[in-house]
């Protein structure tokens, strides 16, 4: 049951940067795409009854999520940076 409500909440989170927080930087696009492959991931695992997260795939899913969030914040803070930090 608690995994519903987690996929709900990641892809909340995205729909989130996708509609209000797009508008003001397109990295917000990336970040929410980002989301709702960890909601997708989420649900497939609460449906298929299975813990996705074990395993050699969990790891890989993990690394690449990891990978992912660092470039994002790195690139976020290089569009901070450039416009001032307004």
């Amino acid at each position: 049951m608690l995994d519903y409500v987690y996929a709900a909440m990641w892809f909340a989170v995205a729909l989130l940067l996708f509609f209000r927080f797009g508008k003001m930087n397109k990295i917000f696009y990336f970040a929410g795409a980002l989301f709702l492959v960890m909601g997708g991931w989420w649900l497939a695992g609460a449906i298929l009854q299975q813990d996705l997260f074990a395993g050699a795939l969990g790891w890989a899913f993990r690394g690449v999520m990891a990978v992912a969030l660092v470039l994002l914040c790195m690139a976020y803070y290089r569009e901070r940076k450039k416009s001032g930090g307004q």
